[in-house]
């Protein structure tokens, strides 16, 4: 049951049916947020539908029901609210009274709501909408509707200047065809008091995976988490990070551009998928949580910084995997799958994902020079059913060699990253995208050549060849059954969960132009293969896997090597002899309609 409440002086949907999670169920922290006197933190329990209050001094904790899976906390100034955005096509961003240990209310807001951030005045709320591409712009105080600011794609993380003036935001994945010269994903600075954007910083060729944004306490820099793909280079080792390394971006926030990018892996030592990223108050130390390592790297500000300016080669910096030496530690932590990160002091706090906990390190070289971390536990302990352990293992790059890369290196959240890969499998030469793993099982045989006859034997196949490493058959199984477990996210472009009026004409439109003749319900995808006369190179006048079009609204670029922007490239531009649909007949309203529908499923 919702009732009406003014909070704020905004409008708010008092909630108060709650749903229930089960007793037994992971909390799986995702987002932190510390109190500003330090002596409390507060964790978003993802998967709990929960947040846990933890009093730092005595390591205990008090939950708070919420509805829905939390994705991000932002902690009003008084520290009387908390304002927790929840996962969904709704979304939505809860109103906790902290006083009262209840939610008051909730703002609407977009498609996966993620990563609140409240103004320095506490009037405005920022919040990024994952899957409609754009950040709400909330004002908390007065009559203003809340107005949408596009970014570019996924946005995941954000961060405000001290002053307020600029939001700083992280957009997960590139935004280009897969296929072009340069490939990389942005941070969008939007002007606040414009409030548009005002510049798009777009970080080294193969950046993607954006996760964690930060802004220095002085205001003056900006530092963003990501991976930096080596695409262009054919998997035939991952040593040296000759496939993936992990970044850390600098961005001048007086000019609004990019500084420079340092590596946070060590020559013969990945640091695989880093995620959080946070500043200790006096400025002296970055901090950059690891999700595939399990570790902290803590870089001195200053010496980086200085570090920087005298670079002999400033071009050649990003692949200097010796660049942070002697100014960096790499410190471990005792829990699994760090998130992301607050510091209290010298103290880091990380939202330990797959181990249910909070990981307590105090990184003050002169307190310990071999600091032990500890984990705060969220719950009891609860054993992994076998569709949890394949998801931690998805994403822990202790199964590769020299800890370079997890399977959600290339496949976040088990989808795509945007860029080609020249993978071996079917010759040197012809790079493909990255491929979706949604319904991979359910729609053999895999790659987009099928060179693989099912996902099984791929996941066999990527542990052996892109992790270089041998593993227990055990593993590859609790693998198979994770991905088995996915279901596909509701598309932004539904109406209240269903088609809209143009996607049901595109509907119509698909049986008719002949779409559904490869690509049938429910599955999108006849299971067949084609010469639609799109392969060059040695890849000429062979035969595609059909995929499946399921969630398709979200893994572009497409075609098998991502030269396809959007779907009406694919449609248009890549379908000159009809072969690809009967789209050539169709008017500019029919084919709307048609990618429409198509983006809907």
């Amino acid at each position: 049951m919702i009732k009406s409440k003014v909070i704020f002086g905004v409008m708010i949907s008092v909630l108060v049916a709650m749903p229930a999670f089960a007793a037994d169920s992971h909390v799986s922290p995702i987002a932190l947020v510390a109190a500003k006197d330090g002596k409390t933190v507060y964790v978003a329990g993802h998967t709990a539908g929960q947040v846990a209050i933890l009093d730092v001094a005595k390591a205990t904790t008090r939950l708070v029901p919420v509805p829905g899976c939390p994705t991000g906390l932002a902690l009003a100034d008084d520290g009387n609210s908390l304002f927790v955005s929840v996962a969904g096509p709704a979304g939505g961003v809860h109103v906790v009274d902290l006083k009262m240990g209840t939610i008051s209310g909730s703002l609407p807001t977009g498609h996966t709501p993620m990563a609140p951030v409240l103004s320095p005045d506490g009037n405005t709320l920022y919040v990024c909408n994952r899957f409609d591409n754009d950040v709400s712009v909330i004002k908390l105080k007065g009559a203003e509707s809340p107005v949408r600011i596009a970014v570019t794609r996924e946005p995941v993380a954000a961060a405000l200047t001290p002053d307020g003036k600029f939001l700083f935001v992280a957009n997960l994945l590139p935004d280009v065809p897969a296929s072009s010269a340069y490939v990389a994903a942005s941070v969008s600075v939007i002007d606040t008091a414009a409030g548009k954007v005002s510049a798009t910083l777009r970080l080294p060729n193969g950046s993607s995976s954006l996760r964690g944004i930060c802004v220095s306490p002085d205001g003056k820099y900006g530092y963003v988490t990501h991976t930096l793909g080596r695409y262009q280079i054919p998997p035939t080792q991952v040593d040296r990070g000759w496939m993936n390394t992990s970044a850390l971006t600098i961005i001048d926030t007086t000019t609004r551009k990019l500084l420079n990018t340092v590596l946070l892996d060590d020559t013969e030592l990945g640091a695989a998928n880093p995620w959080g990223v946070a500043c200790t108050a006096d400025g002296k130390y970055i901090c950059v949580a690891h999700a595939g390592t399990h570790e902290l790297s803590v870089i001195e500000q200053t010496a980086m910084l200085a570090r920087l300016l005298v670079a002999a080669d400033p071009a050649d910096v990003c692949n200097d995997l010796a660049f942070l030496v002697g100014i960096r530690r790499r410190l471990d932590l005792s829990g699994n799958g760090p998130r992301d990160l607050v510091m209290i002091g010298t103290t880091a706090y990380a939202a330990e994902y797959f181990s249910d906990s909070i990981g307590v390190l105090d990184i003050n070289p002169d307190a310990s020079p071999e600091p032990k971390a500890k984990s705060v536990p969220l719950g009891p302990e609860i054993k992994d059913s076998a569709v949890r352990k394949g998801e931690r293992l998805f994403h822990d790059a202790k199964l590769c060699f020299q800890q370079w890369q997890s399977c959600t290196t290339c496949h976040p959240d088990s989808r795509v990253d945007g860029l080609n890969w020249d993978l071996l499998n079917d010759g040197m030469g012809n790079p493909k995208n990255t491929r979706n793993m949604l319904l991979c099982f359910q729609t053999p045989p895999s790659m987009s050549l099928g060179i693989r006859e099912s996902a099984s034997a791929a996941v066999r196949a990527g542990i052996q060849f892109i992790q270089f490493a041998v593993r227990p058959e055990e593993d590859a199984l609790a693998i198979d059954e994770y991905v088995k477990s996915m279901q596909p996210v509701p598309s932004p472009h539904l109406v209240k969960g269903e088609l809209s009026d143009s996607a049901r004409r595109g509907k119509e439109v698909f049986t008719r132009a002949g779409c559904a003749d490869c690509h049938p319900a429910p599955l999108y995808t006849d299971l067949k293969e084609y010469n639609l006369e799109l392969g060059d190179g040695q890849d000429k006048d062979k035969p595609f896997d059909t995929p499946t079009l399921v969630e398709c609204w979200r893994t572009a670029p497409y075609l098998h090597d991502g030269r396809a922007y959007d779907m009406k490239e694919v449609f248009s531009r890549y379908n000159p002899k009809d072969l690809h649909g009967r789209t050539k007949v169709l008017s500019p309203e029919e084919l709307n309609d048609l990618i429409e529908f198509v983006l809907s499923l």
